[in-house]
């Protein structure tokens, strides 16, 4: 009989310890918000943040951009930009984008880089500016390891797409109001400047 009382308390005893494991399990958690509202949270940016990799003038993608001036290169490739903005600190950022309108990729990219800097790779660093008026060529700004400040690895369009791209300047003084930008294989194309 005491065999028999010993099995049955070890067995309530088992049962009194599964319980108390499954509430307490039970209550883990429960700090936690509910999913719904963690993901929201966490798409939202850190005040003062960057949304997204774009430079800071581009256009949301429910307003389309609007074109400032365009420039026709080889094979069907268009230069669009759709800003030319004087930043703080002195800069200026020509941003828009290279469409390939033609029937297939386009991949003659290596003339864009310019000859004066490699360390990019593939890039829109062979840009320029001229100011007529105050009769000064800018060239794209480097970081300090020599990096264009534009975009990079642009080693192909394929047929029919787009392509965006920015590219930082030193800004010309304020009294310039247009400039003559230039990327290699495209004609010059003249942008009023914002800012």
């Amino acid at each position: 009989m005491s065999m028999r009382h010993a099995v049955k308390v070890r067995g309530g005893g088992a049962v009194a310890v599964v319980a108390v494991l499954a509430l307490t399990l039970a209550g883990c958690g429960g700090d936690k918000e509910p999913t719904g509202t963690q993901s929201s949270t966490a798409s939202k940016p850190a005040a003062g943040a960057p949304q997204g990799s774009a430079p800071a003038g581009n256009q949301s993608s429910t307003a389309p951009a609007v074109v400032i001036a365009t420039a026709s290169g080889e094979e069907g490739v268009i230069l669009e930009v759709t800003e030319a903005k004087r930043d703080g600190g002195g800069f200026l950022t020509v941003s828009g984008q290279l469409k390939n309108t033609g029937a297939k990729d386009f991949t003659h990219t290596t003339a864009w880089r310019g000859n004066e800097l490699t360390g990019s790779g593939e890039s829109v660093a062979g840009a320029t500016l001229v100011d007529k008026a105050g009769k000064k060529r800018y060239y794209v700004l480097r970081d300090t390891e020599g990096r264009c400040l534009c975009t990079t690895g642009v080693n192909s369009i394929g047929a029919g797409k787009s392509l965006p791209f920015f590219v930082q300047f030193p800004a010309p003084p304020a009294s310039t109001a247009e400039v003559e930008f230039s990327l290699p294989t495209f004609a010059t194309a003249t942008v009023k400047l914002s800012g």
